[in-house]
């Protein structure tokens, strides 16, 4: 945050003058009401102990170096308050400069180098392929999506995974499935297994099947099964994919979990793991001490039948991952994974990297129609398929709400709430702030009236609080992405669009632009065109689009 910056680099020079050393628990924020200032400080009464002085002295001594040190005019007061707080208001033309900085930068404004180059796997979605995504997946989708453009954003290079869970048992009820279906074609008399898949694209799968092998009734068990797991796994990963596509969701890597056993992955990490003494056998199985880092009991890696667990394919999978030499991985699993992330952390630092595996946990999305509930299951088919969801409200509304609220709390999704257009709708609310502004621009260019340059001298005329307001709500937006970036927080991004759009919607209501005359419209010009590219930059942060116009809306009143 620049203001911020530029608080604490003042006082540093100022303590350093005055021979007092910088304290490590110096807090620097805003104050909880405005009238106190732009930021305060605790830094004098931290000192006070020390210098035996008291705090008021101390901070008296420092506001009088800050004021006298001020040669660009950047603060306009500096006081002192309470016990020795220091609070700082900058000087109008201090926020007017941000102008200067947003338009230079335009959508990559908010651009840093925090991750300096960390390398990050992000993994998400990776429903397993046995059917298409419901709207529970598509949280975690957009959630993934947007933490990778937060990384990016940030100067982390970035690699996007998704896990296709193509081996083990809910695969073979996959390929048994659809062979069942495809039989109970010929003779419906067959019962239904105890244990399959029901939804009615598993029909559609065999039908496809029978149609382009036409004589499998005819061939062994095993081989027509084979050709009818491979045939859904490939419809249904060809389905996902698009499905993601239109969702403006993209992954880097499709890694397939039958190519660990392929290549041998898989005896590779328990080679590993046996290196540093943490397996054992027992019963005929091979097992992970896992009780040495910190699980209630030891877990089995491979039975005694031969078969691998679900545990030993993901530590094979994580080694994989490493191997490749990412410097941090982060999962997005679902909530009723939560059991799982202990065990999955120690499996990590088994491998010698503890502390750079990252998951983050979705909670469940309640779908709703009208306010009734709708019911979610890929194994009965009673789910509202996440194309359905996105062609019915848009990708925009739907990854805006998934971005809404912090992951891990449950969330509401009202179909009919989120697709009407209206300024309750709080994607619509946030896009309609950028389309009101490219309006006006239009408005400008056709009236022969251009944004002025960074830097004009009209642009003293922005001084109303309003107009400061919006430059120091444009202020923050760096430090909100570095902070959601830290944070792999995507609704701390939509929170803040969110108030900035009400600073938009505040500022067209009440000011008057094109009527104001030629260099205070040319300076308001300026001001609202910089809200604009940073209302974009956030939005592209969530995959959402900025439209210059809202079609089929009725223009309420402006000011303007």
């Amino acid at each position: 945050m620049k203001a911020k910056h530029y608080f604490e680099e003042a006082l540093r020079a100022a303590l350093g003058r005055l021979d007092l050393p910088w304290p490590d628990k110096t807090i620097i924020e805003p104050p909880r009401e405005r009238k106190f200032g732009d930021y305060s400080a605790n830094v004098a009464m931290l000192l006070a102990g020390a210098a035996e002085k008291k705090p008021r002295d101390i901070a008296e001594a420092i506001a009088t170096d800050l004021r006298a040190h001020d040669e660009g005019g950047r603060i306009e007061r500096v006081d002192v308050a309470g016990p020795g707080f220091l609070n700082i208001t900058f000087a109008p033309e201090f926020w007017r400069g941000i102008l200067a900085d947003v338009s230079a930068a335009g959508t990559a404004y908010g651009e840093s180098d925090l991750g300096h180059g960390e390398r990050v796997q992000v993994e998400y979605v990776s429903a397993n392929p046995t059917g298409p995504l419901h709207i529970g997946h598509g949280r975690g989708a957009a959630l993934g999506d947007s933490i990778a453009r937060l990384l990016r954003k940030t100067g982390h290079d970035v690699s996007c995974e998704y896990y296709i869970n193509d081996a083990g048992r809910q695969m073979r009820i996959l390929g048994d499935s659809v062979w069942l279906r495809l039989r109970q074609m010929t003779d419906p008399s067959i019962p239904d297994l105890d244990d399959f898949y029901r939804g009615d694209y598993i029909k559609d799968i065999a039908a496809r099947v029978k149609r382009e092998n036409p004589t499998i009734l005819d061939m062994p068990e095993k081989q027509a099964i084979d050709i009818c797991f491979r045939e859904a796994v490939g419809g249904i990963m060809a389905g996902i994919k698009q499905d993601l596509t239109d969702f403006r969701v993209r992954h880097d890597v499709w890694f397939s979990e039958k190519s660990l056993v392929d290549a041998g992955r898989i005896d590779e990490a328990f080679a590993d793991l046996k290196s540093r003494g943490l397996t054992f056998e027992k019963d005929g199985a091979l097992w992970f001490r896992t009780t040495e880092l910190g699980d209630d009991k030891d877990r089995v890696l491979r039975k005694s039948t031969g078969e691998l667990t679900y545990f030993a394919s993901d530590i094979a999978y994580h080694h994989d991952k490493f191997r490749r030499g990412f410097d941090r991985v982060i999962d997005i699993w679902g909530a009723d994974h939560h059991g799982y992330v202990p065990r999955m952390q120690a499996a990590v630092t088994a491998l010698g990297r503890q502390g750079a595996l990252t998951v983050i946990l979705v909670q469940l999305v309640s779908l709703l129609k009208d306010g009734e509930q709708i019911a979610m299951s890929t194994r009965a088919g009673k789910f509202e398929t996440l194309a359905d969801v996105v062609a019915y409200v848009g990708a925009d509304a739907a990854r805006f709400l998934f971005l809404s609220r912090k992951s891990d709390s449950p969330l509401e999704f009202d179909l009919e709430v989120v697709r009407r257009k209206s300024m309750d709708n709080p994607v619509y609310y946030v896009q309609y702030a950028y389309a009101r502004v490219h309006s006006m621009l239009a408005k400008g260019a056709a009236a022969g009236i251009a944004p002025a340059a960074p830097g004009a001298a009209c642009l003293t005329a922005l001084d109303t609080p309003d107009d400061l307001e919006l430059c120091r709500q444009m202020e923050r937006f760096p430090d909100v992405v570095a902070s959601a970036a830290q944070g792999l927080a995507p609704h701390v991004i939509s929170h803040y669009l969110t108030e900035l759009a009400a600073g938009l919607h505040k500022y067209y209501t009440q000011h008057h632009v094109l009527s104001a005359g030629p260099e205070v419209a040319s300076a308001r010009l300026l001001l609202l065109s910089c809200v604009a590219a940073t209302l974009a930059a956030g939005l592209d942060l969530l995959g959402v689009e900025a439209p210059e116009r809202m079609d089929q809306v009725a223009e309420e009143s402006p000011a303007a």
